[in-house]
């Protein structure tokens, strides 16, 4: 009898994955084979770095089945005791089958968690098969592929024909993931790895290139010196021009993912190239919130350790004599300032997450507002420059007399333009033309980190332009974990759910309640037009008018 054993993952600070489906979906397969009496299924859940080990020992299986998150080299996704994510690199995974195979004998380890295939490789010399994939995998498909394998299997058919039918079964649901499951075994005579379903487009480019795209983290800000970063004139001229002057003030203010942090970066490193001395700070961690004392000490620590200097808070801290923003005040204005002779540019990355904590935001805001003022006259303050980034509107009360959101210089990022995405499209070597340009403006508009993720998969030949407009409104698409984190944050507020809603079923612009039409725009979900607004593109529109249906 051949066991096989199910473990599953499905970590809490991860995107939730259908395992149980998939694991449903298997005994039911395994219930409706005549095979069944020929097999037995184990299923361990939830499972632990140390359970990996044991259940192997435990149930000594015929075929390894995992279900759950998978990080490429960054490892496959297990669980801490606290239920959160923890990787298992490759290198310690296959030396754990390596070390399996003297004890008993593994036929099939079968991954099924995106980018597992390098997994795969590391495990294949040490098993008969081992099933990896290539790239994300979405629910769906992850599923299909399971149901169609393990009929076969249970059918008393080959591991590589429940591979060929579980890609088939893929296919034949029209998922254009039916590539991304790759099989490796090895050749009994030179024991190097046969790779099957790699297609040629994976092994050959479609057309040759002259650039080499590099890898960059698309979430996240574009690298100083990157070629893909896309300048918007006057923007980043202003803000040059602006940062030179004593006691500057700049406020970036765009939604999530639009280069607030790659425009920041390029303000500091301007100053950087005057000699100036810059810190960077995005240390908003919710533990920091549990009073104002608290929250200012550590943002003087930050601030110190960014500007590499000193940390001296007990020194100039004086609790039993003066308030918090006082300290705080002082620690630069006698210390920090004072012992730095190059003018400072701090930048304080994404304000917003303070603006929930409103005794600690009024305060903090109120303490930066008076260190301008401070800076139009006195001298060790005009050495102080600040650069502010926020995606939300400033919906907390702060005097108009106390606020650093209505002084200093506003800078509000849009999207791209079509001439700035023509120009992406060609440094990313791409001879596209207007119709095919347009077709991708048609769906993504000009969303710079839609923009961006789109053609850098497209360059590197992950899938191609008419693929990328089937799938893209899909949770089989590349914006699977932008629509999803989108989504929780509409399923949890019916008003806005329903504002939302309102607006992607409707062909025309949406007159909704101020606070709801603000809140999308913030979150970059729409747009305004004249007094009404519209979804931002056509993929939110496709995408969220499927998914908030009731």
């Amino acid at each position: 009898m051949k066991r096989i054993l199910i473990l599953t993952a499905n970590p809490t600070n991860t995107k939730p994955l259908r395992v149980s489906e998939e694991v449903r979906e298997i005994k039911s397969a395994w219930e409706r084979s005549l095979n069944r009496e020929q097999f037995t299924i184990i299923v361990e859940e939830a499972v632990r770095p140390q359970e990996l080990r044991r259940t192997l020992l435990g149930h000594k299986p015929d075929i390894v089945h995992f279900s759950g998150h998978g990080g490429g080299e960054q490892g496959l996704a297990l669980m801490t005791d606290n239920g959160e994510a923890f990787l298992v690199k490759v290198a310690p995974l296959a030396k754990l089958f390596k070390a399996l195979q003297e004890i008993f004998f593994i036929d099939c380890v079968f991954l099924n968690a995106c980018y597992s295939d390098v997994q795969a490789e590391g495990i294949y010399p040490y098993v008969n098969y081992v099933v990896g994939m290539n790239q994300k995998i979405g629910d769906q498909a992850a599923k299909q592929f399971a149901i169609g394998f393990y009929d076969t299997l249970f059918a008393g058919q080959s591991i590589k024909s429940a591979f060929d039918l579980g890609c088939n079964a893929i296919e034949m649901e029209h998922i254009l993931e039916h590539l991304t499951p790759i099989l490796r075994t090895k050749d009994a005579t030179t024991k190097k790895a046969i790779i099957q379903g790699v297609p040629e487009s994976k092994s050959k480019p479609i057309q040759p290139r002259d650039i080499n795209i590099p890898f960059e983290n698309l979430d996240g800000q574009v690298p100083l010196n990157s070629p893909f970063y896309v300048e918007r004139p006057p923007i980043e001229a202003t803000c040059y021009t602006a940062i030179v002057k004593p006691g500057a003030l700049i406020r970036i203010k765009a939604p999530r993912q639009m280069g607030k942090t790659s425009l920041m970066s390029r303000i500091l490193d301007q100053g950087e190239k005057q000699g100036y001395q810059t810190g960077f700070i995005n240390l908003w961690s919710r533990e920091l919130f549990k009073n104002l004392d608290s929250f200012l000490e550590s943002f003087c620590a930050n601030v110190s350790l960014e500007l590499g200097i000193e940390e001296k808070i007990d020194q100039y801290w004086k609790p039993q004599r003066y308030s918090s923003q006082t300290n705080c005040t002082n620690y630069f204005q006698s210390y920090l300032l004072k012992e730095l002779k190059q003018p400072v540019i701090l930048g304080l990355d994404e304000v917003d997450r303070i603006f929930q904590y409103s005794e600690i935001a009024d305060e903090f805001f109120t303490m930066l507002r008076s260190w301008h003022e401070k800076g139009k006259n006195n001298e060790t303050w005009q050495k102080l420059r600040l650069v502010l980034s926020h995606s939300q509107e400033v919906y907390i009360s702060l005097d108009v007399n106390k606020s650093p959101f209505n002084v200093g210089l506003p800078i509000d990022l849009n999207k791209f333009s079509l001439a700035q995405v023509q120009d992406l499209v060609k440094r990313h070597g791409l001879q596209w033309s207007n119709t095919e340009i347009n077709q991708l403006m048609g769906m993504i508009d000009g969303h710079p980190y839609l923009v961006r993720t789109a053609l850098y998969h497209i360059a590197n030949n992950d899938l191609t332009l008419k693929q990328f407009l089937e799938i893209a409104p899909t949770e089989e698409g590349l914006y699977e974990d932008h629509l999803y984190r989108h989504l929780l944050i509409l399923e949890e507020n019916q008003e806005l759910k329903s504002a939302m809603l309102k607006l992607v079923n409707s062909d025309d612009a949406v007159t909704l309640e101020p606070i709801y039409a603000f809140k999308l725009k913030s979150m970059g979900l729409a747009e305004s037009k004249g007094n009404k607004v519209i979804p931002l593109c056509n993929l939110y529109r496709l995408y969220f008018g499927d998914r908030l249906q009731d």
